[in-house]
């Protein structure tokens, strides 16, 4: 298993490899372990000090919560483990979760009246723990799928999009296929944005284009290392992950964003329980409040994923198809 300060230590190499030649001089820019109250890697506060943005009980919603966890009063929530900014990770002082995901629970258990009781396991035990009842919810970038749906209850809380993440300064823009013909463009193997990619290559050989010429690398810094040299064009990954590396690296920016399910289908992530445990319902009217209200959309501006927002939560919408 990978340690917690493995996960933290990694989180800072990847948002602070690209940056070792311009920051050496900014002692708060440049922590990236260790220490408490309020550290920075660029614009982005990985410290444990998060001053995280709080909601406040709604009576109406709050009614809406089963009497059994009503009275419990707190929500059994569960996130992946995994170190996977900006969406969670563990700070600097290696213990304190952070990140969009479980800001997002917390205003979502504010306006249910609920104190969070928060559990980070691996990603199958996420599901595991919603059928075994041990979660009530999963607040952990899970997206909807038809095949989920025979199981699981969604509320959506954001989108689900892959961006493209090139050198800054550059005017280029991409839209469609047409916009990476005979680009040099990075994407992790096995990846829905490889298949995208992959598609889009042999619509642009179809249409008389020259294809993509697509490259792998091990690791997250690898990509962002190639992309600064040089040797590859863009890179096409999760737009969060490319979002929180633009806010926090300051030498790229994305240049063109789409579905993460393709060019048939808005993806979105949802917050998910048991199918008939009675929460939906309440997810998706305490998602709206705080959308309402604005404290929403500050959480998603403080994390950089404010192109994520949704104008609304859903309750089961359509999801990725069964293969």
């Amino acid at each position: 298993m990978i340690s917690r300060r493995t996960l933290a230590a990694s989180v800072a190499a990847l948002v602070v490899a690209p940056l070792l030649s311009a920051c050496g001089g900014d002692s708060d820019a440049a922590t990236g372990t260790g220490g408490s109250g309020t550290k920075k890697v660029g614009d982005v506060n990985i410290g444990p000090d998060q001053n995280r943005i709080r909601g406040k009980k709604v009576d109406d919603i709050a009614a809406l919560v089963p009497a059994a966890i009503r009275k419990r009063g707190t929500l059994k929530l569960g996130q992946s483990a995994d170190a996977s900014p900006p969406l969670g990770f563990y700070a600097t002082d290696d213990k304190t979760r952070i990140g969009s995901e479980i800001d997002l629970a917390t205003l979502v258990a504010d306006t249910l009246g609920l104190k969070l009781d928060n559990d980070e396991v691996s990603w199958e035990n996420l599901f595991v723990g919603l059928d075994s009842g041990k979660f009530d919810a999963v607040f952990s970038n899970v997206t909807v799928t038809e095949e989920r749906k025979e199981k699981y209850d969604f509320a959506t809380y954001r989108l689900d999009n892959i961006s493209f993440e090139a050198k800054k300064g550059t005017d280029w823009k991409i839209e469609g296929p047409q916009d990476v013909a005979g680009r040099t463009i990075a994407v992790s193997s096995g990846t829905n944005q490889e298949k995208i990619l992959v598609d889009w290559s042999k619509q642009n050989e179809k249409a008389g284009r020259k294809p993509v010429s697509i490259k792998y690398f091990q690791k997250d810094t690898d990509y962002y290392l190639a992309l600064q040299s040089g040797r590859i064009d863009a890179y096409l990954g999760p737009s969060p992950s490319a979002a929180y590396h633009v806010a926090s690296a300051g030498q790229s920016q994305i240049i063109g964003t789409l579905s993460g399910a393709g060019d048939d289908l808005q993806g979105k992530i949802a917050a998910t329980t048991k199918k008939g445990s009675g929460l939906v319902d309440a997810y998706a009217a305490a998602v709206n409040h705080v959308i309402e209200d604005g404290s929403y959309g500050r959480v998603l501006k403080r994390w950089g994923l404010s192109s994520e927002a949704v104008p609304k939560s859903e309750i089961n919408p359509p999801g990725l198809p069964k293969i």
